[in-house]
């Protein structure tokens, strides 16, 4: 196993080191004492152990967050984003740990962990760019009156993250809220917390006591934010399971409470029959994330809907790029595919393997556990099926892992409707040369966010969001940054102009 300069990354990282949460400015653990066992997702050994938070925890971090909200708003935009360029620099300066702690806790490819925590850079710039470019308007609504609008901050913000990203969301994702002038209570995945534990300590350097407070803790502990009556809003990036009980639950708290969702995905990549084959190919896998997360994610184009006329040169063709890579221990620096992040996940991917064999589709290649890696580890060989339908469940519910259905399609319109029937629409995918055909397309596909020949990249400033049940909102762009303000108009009733000059000049 190669790891970086020769070390042992986990003795390096994990071993020794003190996961704490942070309140209100000090590190903490939960005041019942309570821990979660922390194991290693490519090798099943126990790593460490971390807090767990109780509703007592919840809430003293919830009241440390408002007591310091006054005072962070004051600061201003030119205040806050001196904050954030610390935190920048802190970051960079930590790129090393916080991947390496992403591999070994999440199971993602440290390489990509790396790039995960250099895209964060453009989001540390960009947020306070937007903030400083953020303006009002004056409506004239009627004559002889100023009418204008403000904005003010909610206060505290309820931020819930996902495990496939740790680090990555950890950072990016508090931003606009923060840059805004609210303050946080924010928590990890309880599979995935390290990294972000380990970004407590950057927070607490670069931010006043009280505005970032990190808890960790299973669905109780994010239950206890989310009910909380000073936590006005609610950001989630998660299942649709959870996403509709945050809403059920924010309901049942009796406060009205502003909520984005960013959930789940069943993302359709269309392939016509004029493309370059081996270019479609390569975007299909890159657009599986499987070198970042194994498939784990939300956006990961799961369902290819390929043209008859190139099915099967498509399908031989994918199942010879995937044997170029290689799975193995998220930490090795050769390793392009990770272990999935736990064993109930992976009992939960193969399964779904398991039932696309036996619901007819065809399994071109992987599906296994690839030998000469660790028993206990999770590793599942990126599996791709051919001869998938809308009747399998391979083909219509979101897997979350390394599993790629090619649906074949001779009939546009039909197709269309096969690529619109689920009722997630996160992202999907358009690949083909004749660009009218991609645009009508890209209009017909129910997706939030539609790549034309590309996959899968976010790019900063553009709105990324799902409609029906993957979520609602939009983030990575301005809309996020409105979303954590709540407007007010100020109207002003003004004199008479002419009488109040005469009556000036006149004295």
């Amino acid at each position: 196993m190669t790891t970086t300069q020769g070390a042992d990354p986990i003795a390096t990282h994990v071993a020794g080191s003190d996961f704490k949460m942070l309140i209100d400015g000090t590190f903490t653990d939960g005041a019942e004492g309570e821990v979660r066992q922390v194991t290693d997702p490519s090798t099943g050994a126990p790593l460490t152990r971390i807090p767990l938070a109780g509703k007592g925890d919840v809430e003293r971090a919830v009241a440390a967050a408002a007591a310091a909200q006054p005072a962070w708003e004051m600061l201003g935009v030119q205040g806050r984003s001196r904050c954030f360029a610390r935190f920048a620099d802190l970051v960079a300066e930590n790129r090393e740990r916080l991947a390496m702690l992403d591999a070994i806790d999440c199971g993602n490819p440290v390489k990509a962990m790396r790039t995960d925590v250099d895209i964060c850079a453009a989001y540390l710039d960009g947020w306070p760019a937007f903030a400083r470019s953020m303006m009002g308007q004056v409506i004239p609504a009627s004559p002889g009156n100023l009418h204008y609008t403000a904005h003010r901050p909610y206060g505290v913000v309820g931020r819930i993250t996902a495990f496939n990203h740790p680090v990555m969301f950890a950072i990016t994702r508090p931003l606009p809220s923060l840059i805004t002038g609210n303050t946080l209570v924010m928590k990890p995945s309880d599979e995935t917390s390290l990294s972000t534990l380990a970004l407590a300590e950057l927070f607490h350097e670069a931010f006043p006591p009280g505005v970032v407070n990190i808890v960790t803790g299973d669905g109780a502990t994010g239950d206890a934010i989310v009910t909380h009556p000073d936590v006005k809003r609610l950001a989630f990036t998660g299942s649709v399971t959870t996403g509709l009980l945050i809403q059920r639950r924010a309901a049942e708290s009796g406060q009205v409470k502003h909520l984005s969702l960013e959930l789940g995905g069943k993302n359709a990549m269309v392939v016509f029959p004029d493309v370059d084959i081996d270019e479609a190919v390569e975007g299909a896998i890159h657009g599986m994330n499987l070198d970042v997360c194994q498939g784990q994610s939300c956006g990961s184009n799961s369902r290819v809907l390929v043209h008859a006329r190139i099915y099967d040169e498509f399908v031989a063709t994918m199942a010879r790029k995937l044997g170029d890579y290689r799975v193995g221990i998220a930490y090795d620096e050769t390793t392009d595919v990770g272990p999935v992040v736990s064993k109930a996940h992976w009992d939960r991917v193969t399964g779904y393997i398991n039932a696309g064999v036996e619901q007819g589709a065809t399994l071109v290649r992987g599906g296994d556990r690839p030998a000469g890696l660790p028993e206990s580890g999770h590793f599942i060989e990126p599996a791709l099926f051919a001869d998938v339908t809308l009747r399998m469940r391979i083909g219509r519910e979101e897997i979350f892992g390394p599993v790629i259905s090619v649906f074949r399609w001779d009939d546009y319109d039909t197709m269309i409707a096969e690529a619109n029937a689920l009722d997630l629409g996160l992202t999907a995918s358009v690949w083909t040369n004749d660009l009218a055909i991609a645009h009508k397309t890209a209009d017909a596909l129910d997706a939030g966010y539609v790549w034309i020949n590309d996959s899968t990249r976010h790019y900063f400033g553009t709105p990324f969001g799902g409609s029906k049940n993957s979520g609602i909102g939009r983030e990575e762009s301005p809309d996020e940054l409105l979303s954590y303000l709540e407007q007010k108009v100020v109207h002003t009733r003004l004199s008479d102009a002419e009488t109040s000059l005469i009556r000036l000049l006149d004295t």
